[in-house]
Order: structure tokens, then C-alpha cells, then sequence
């Protein structure tokens, strides 16, 4: 048999980071699919990518409304920002253009979300310690009427 000679991959080229961070967030497939098109298309420089949902869909297999959910829940955990545009036509009408992304550091997604967390664990904390209260009150009222 002879030696097979692969081509060399550029490990920069043609490829784009994903943090591994973004498994731990608890995120979708489909939200993960959807931030890593947005991370394939942005600019490496403002962090910005401009991308329709239309776009988005057809990249990731998925239908305009289905992308539009996993924007909102991207931007709801923190990983994006979205802004609208406006284009002028020829005839000079203004109209809606793509959405304008912007990927925020994903240091602050994973702070939200721990304080989330956080914030979580306190409420059911408090919820226990309530009903043990309630608990010991109902016991409490139970001896004294008996």
C-alpha cells in the first residue's frame, strides 16, 4: 500500500471557534445551532453579523419562525444583541433590512446564568424553610385544640 498524502489544514482557516462554555448554559441544539451560524458569519473585528432569519433557516435546516424563537432565547441568556435596519430602495422608500447581531463575550452569558442560579437555589431555600413554618404551626395548632 502506499502512504496516502492528506492535504494540510491551516488550523485558522476556514474555521471559527466555538466556546465550550456554551454547553453548559443549557441551551437548545437548535439555539447552539443557531449562534454558531452567527459566529460563522460574523466579523472578527466589530463582532457584528447582519443575517436574516430567512438566511439563518436555510443554513441550519430550520423554518423563519423556529429561528426567531432561538434569536429571542439567545438574546434572553445573553450570548447576542440584536438591532434592526432600514434600507433605502432605489425609489427611495425606506424598508426593514436584516437584523443587525452583535456577540457579546460569553464570560458574561455564563455570570447570568450562574446568577440565575443563584437566585434559583435562594427562592427554593426559601419556599423549604416557609413550609417547614407552616409545617410546625399546623402541628403546633393541632396539639393545642386536642
Amino acid at each position: 500500500m502506499r502512504k496516502q498524502n492528506w492535504p494540510k489544514r491551516d488550523p485558522i482557516k476556514n474555521y471559527f471557534p466555538l466556546p465550550n462554555e456554551i454547553y453548559a448554559l443549557g441551551l437548545s441544539s437548535t439555539a447552539i445551532a443557531v449562534y454558531g451560524y452567527l459566529l460563522h458569519r460574523e466579523d472578527r473585528k466589530t463582532y457584528q453579523c447582519l443575517a436574516s432569519y430567512r438566511m439563518i433557516g436555510e443554513a441550519i435546516g430550520k423554518c423563519t419562525n423556529t429561528v426567531r424563537k432561538y434569536v429571542m432565547e439567545l438574546e434572553e441568556r445573553g450570548l447576542i444583541r440584536t438591532e434592526r435596519t432600514t434600507i433605502t430602495t432605489q425609489d427611495g422608500r425606506r424598508q426593514n433590512g436584516c437584523l443587525l447581531y452583535t456577540i457579546l463575550p460569553i464570560q458574561m452569558a455564563i455570570d447570568q446564568f450562574y446568577e440565575r442560579q443563584m437566585c434559583a437555589a435562594e427562592v427554593a431555600a426559601e419556599r423549604q424553610r416557609v413550609e417547614q413554618r407552616r409545617a410546625a404551626y399546623e402541628q403546633k395548632r393541632g396539639e393545642t385544640v386536642c
